[in-house]
């Protein structure tokens, strides 16, 4: 296919995607502090997963929140088994992974209390999850090496390596719910942080961690938000990956957190983040679309966005 049809062919994607996105109805997260195996991991693990409950927490009725320390398999195939009863296909599910990763060639696993558990074990647990949009935060060491096996439409992967070859203990994790703290990393000043953002934030500081200590960078985040693709560390419009991510809040602050709260400006803000992803989407492919068209519809969007802006300021 050639690389115009291919354009095509992934605007046409990402229209369908923000046609089929509705108001989301809430979110669930489930964080997991794998095994640590010395106390300043431990420490270092338990410290991320507790930071990521009470910031999830705080955010309102529409998070349920679950985070697990000292994991074992058991507990987590039960938590996710619990998900997949609750969760409804409009809730958005998000399964972030922290600790340490291995990977022998052929198989990745998650360290856990107990016994480990694999990249496979993994997707047959999330596959049941109704939710229509998932986020897969993989932080450990070789998690690069899970990604094919839990790639599929509908699942966006974060991964802290970009393979099962980088086996050195991560620091993206530490960057990842910094993030999420960080009203910096909210880059297009919506009040919102989405995975994209996030993902741009980890890395960033990551990059920065190694040239500030001299050393050589042991691991380099990559994702995958299309099911289809090899992981990669930019967006690329030619194949749709990250948008997707770019879709995909995972925090919002101040006052759209004080609007989704609200149910009487709940619906506003569901219409004003599905006026962004409009935005987002018609930017993310300009280069496959007239000149004429994409300006006439980005000038419609922007002033649909700036009514109900303007309604939800009342």
């Amino acid at each position: 296919m050639s690389a115009a049809k291919l354009r095509i062919a992934a605007l046409a994607f990402g229209f369908l995607l923000l046609a089929a996105l509705p108001a989301r109805a809430g979110i669930y997260y489930v964080t997991v502090a794998g095994l640590s195996g010395e106390p300043d991991y431990e420490r270092q693990f338990t410290q991320l997963a507790s930071d990521l409950d009470r910031l999830l927490k705080s955010t309102g009725p529409g998070a349920h929140v679950y985070t697990l320390t000292d994991a074992t398999r058991a507990n987590l195939a039960q938590t996710l088994a619990r998900v997949a009863t609750e969760a409804k296909p409009d809730d958005d599910f998000v399964l972030i992974l922290i600790g340490h990763g291995t990977f022998d060639g052929f198989e990745y696993k998650f360290n856990l209390v107990g016994p480990d558990i694999t990249a496979q074990d993994l997707a047959r647990l999330c596959d049941p999850i109704r939710s229509k949009r998932q986020l897969i935060v993989n932080t450990t060491e070789a998690s690069g090496g899970s990604v094919a096996v839990l790639r599929r439409p509908g699942r966006a992967l974060i991964s802290a390596t970009k393979d099962g070859n980088e086996k050195n203990a991560t620091v993206f994790a530490r960057y990842f719910v910094q993030a999420l703290h960080d009203p910096q990393s909210d880059l297009n000043k919506n009040n919102a942080i989405s995975a994209m953002e996030a993902f741009d934030y980890a890395q960033r500081h990551t990059a920065d961690f190694y040239d500030s200590q001299k050393r050589l960078a042991t691991e380099h985040a990559v994702f995958e938000d299309t099911g289809e693709h090899d992981p990669t560390r930019t967006p690329e419009s030619d194949t749709g990956e990250g948008l997707f991510l770019s879709n995909f809040t995972l925090i919002r602050l101040g006052a759209a957190q004080k609007a989704y709260n609200d149910p009487a400006k709940r619906a506003l803000l569901a219409q004003k983040e599905d006026l962004e992803r409009k935005i987002d989407t018609l930017k993310y492919h300009k280069a496959a679309m007239s000149q004429d068209d994409y300006k006439q519809q980005l000038t419609q969007a922007l002033l649909d966005l700036a009514k109900v802006q303007e309604q939800l300021e009342k």
